[in-house]
């Protein structure tokens, strides 16, 4: 709880040893915690900390009430607390697994939004026809096959958003069966079978690896309207097969052309608000991210849960130093051991490459004030709410539960936001302190600030200004904002992103494995 100054300093819990700056604060300026006077021993910029006590060398430094770090060397009450002096000292934690389940929150039973009813009984927020490419070797072929549905081709057809095409970097040099492959195959299924998506078609070149009917059977691929007791092959190109590029790019027009009645067919009605699959993610995170724009999220997931929905957090390796707040309110132990082995996994997997988790913070993290991972992390795991951990899913898996989950993707947001979507999130909520300008097709991402100077410099990118938590806003006031945004924006109001017509190019996946 802020316990200071809303328009100076942030003062998070009474085990804390610094507080954060709110503001730009000058050397010099006087700040008050609690009956506390601190005179400013350096210009201290927004999002960064301040010590409010001696902390001597090689001793914690506490934020939120939970360690971040040591120091290496005597900070000085009024210091700024930053590299220079802190570093990452990861904890030996005992794990408790399961021992503090939140009680079911009182439930929503009268939210709805107006989505697109799919014969599957899924249910949509946006209306895209796909094309999807198998391999990267008919990546162009794709593109050009969506770009020729100009918005005036579309103007007959006002139920569609658009033709998007899904290309991607792999599909071959690849073990056939193997990691790879079958991330890959995950990733195109769930496009494929997206609630977003009205319908598709896929091309390939013909002789890769990731072979199309392989992919159309392991994901046991339907049209949208062949998902009764007949069900219908989708239509599939082969490059080879049809005679090159131009003869290719003909067929899937005219075939596209053919789908574009099926998908305008469509149109939005009400649906339980307890249908959405919200995906939660940060990127370009800054020191009050965690502070604001996150536990507003997690006020908004938490209503999303008492409405039925789900809330899925992402971003494994910036949940590694906080994952001990996520076993204990596990619904089993079952379900805390599963993110352990995810943790266990990371700190194999980016070892193995002579990396350390700790070196996740970016440089423009560092410039908004995060020191280490932990800090970041403890932050970042604000956005999945008060609810009890439900499931821990695979890289693009099929989100099946209700209530909060993860989902093991990286720390890029381009590939985990990816792998969300490809689980089934038919929306995203993307919090920003330093001002990230992404957007995502087939699904509508909401970008949150976290602070006032960013939201007022970047409006034409952001969607919800989280920053007027520092200036009177409560967290809870902000999460209800964020949440109707969410049901708005499920509804078919346009983000600012939306506007721009971003998500073209973020379309990546993350992959893993030997490329052959």
């Amino acid at each position: 709880m802020i316990t200071s100054s809303q328009v100076d300093i942030v003062y998070l819990d009474p085990k804390d040893n610094i507080c954060v700056a709110a503001r730009h604060l000058n050397a010099g300026e006087t700040i008050h915690v609690d009956d506390q006077s601190i005179e400013l021993k350096q210009d201290i910029r927004i999002g960064h900390k301040i010590a409010v006590r001696v902390i001597e060398v090689n001793s914690p430094v506490f934020k939120y009430g939970q360690p971040i770090g040591i120091t290496t060397g005597e900070i000085a009450i009024g210091e700024h607390v930053h590299v220079h002096n802190l570093k990452n000292n990861p904890p030996a934690v005992d794990y408790q697994k399961a021992t503090l389940i939140p009680e079911n929150p009182a439930p929503i039973t009268d939210r709805t939004f107006m989505g697109y009813r799919r014969p599957n009984g899924k249910a949509g927020t946006r209306n895209y026809i796909g094309v999807i490419s198998s391999v990267n070797c008919s990546a162009s072929v794709a593109k050009y096959i969506a770009r020729h549905f100009d918005d005036e081709k579309l103007k007959d057809y006002p139920n569609v958003d658009g033709v998007v095409a899904f290309a991607h970097g792999w599909g071959c040099g690849m073990k056939f069966g193997g990691l790879l492959h079958e991330m890959l195959n995950r990733v195109l299924g769930g496009i494929a079978r997206h609630p977003n998506i009205g319908a598709y078609l896929i091309v390939g070149l013909g002789c890769e690896q990731s072979t199309i009917g392989y992919l159309v059977e392991s994901q046991q691929l339907v049209m949208i309207d062949g998902m009764g007791d007949e069900p219908k092959r989708p239509p599939v190109f082969s490059m080879q097969d049809e005679g090159g590029t131009a003869k290719t790019v003909e067929k899937g027009v005219k075939t596209l052309a053919e789908l574009l009645p099926i998908a305008n067919s469509f149109s939005r009605e009400p649906i339980p608000a307890g249908e959405l699959v919200v995906g939660l993610e940060c990127g370009g995170s800054d020191g009050n991210s965690g502070i604001t724009a996150n536990p507003a999220v997690g006020v908004a997931s938490d209503l999303l849960v008492r409405c039925g929905g789900t809330a899925v957090l992402s971003e494994m390796p910036e949940i590694y130093g906080a994952e001990h707040l996520l076993t204990e309110r596990s619904q089993n132990v079952e379900v805390a051991d599963k993110l352990l082995e995810r943790i266990d996994w990371w700190q194999w997997y980016v070892g193995m490459w002579g990396d350390d988790i700790d070196n996740n913070p970016t440089m423009g993290n560092k410039e908004g004030g995060l020191t280490t991972i932990a800090e970041k992390s403890l932050g970042a795991v604000a956005k999945g709410g008060t609810t009890v951990l439900k499931d821990v899913y695979q890289y693009a898996e099929p989100i099946t539960d209700n209530g909060f989950v993860i989902m093991d993707t990286p720390g890029f947001d381009p590939p985990s936001v990816t792998g969300m979507v490809a689980g089934g999130c038919n929306v995203v909520v993307f919090t920003t302190g330093r001002g990230s300008c992404y957007g995502c097709k087939p699904t509508p991402s909401i970008k949150v600030a976290s602070n006032t100077p960013m939201y007022e410099r970047m409006v034409d990118d952001m969607d919800v200004n989280a920053g007027t938590v520092l200036h009177g806003n409560t967290v809870q006031q902000v999460g209800e904002e964020i949440f109707e945004k969410i049901i708005s924006v499920a509804s078919g109001e346009q983000t600012k992103s939306e506007e721009h017509g971003i998500g073209d190019e973020e379309f990546v996946i993350w992959t893993l494995g030997a490329q052959l």
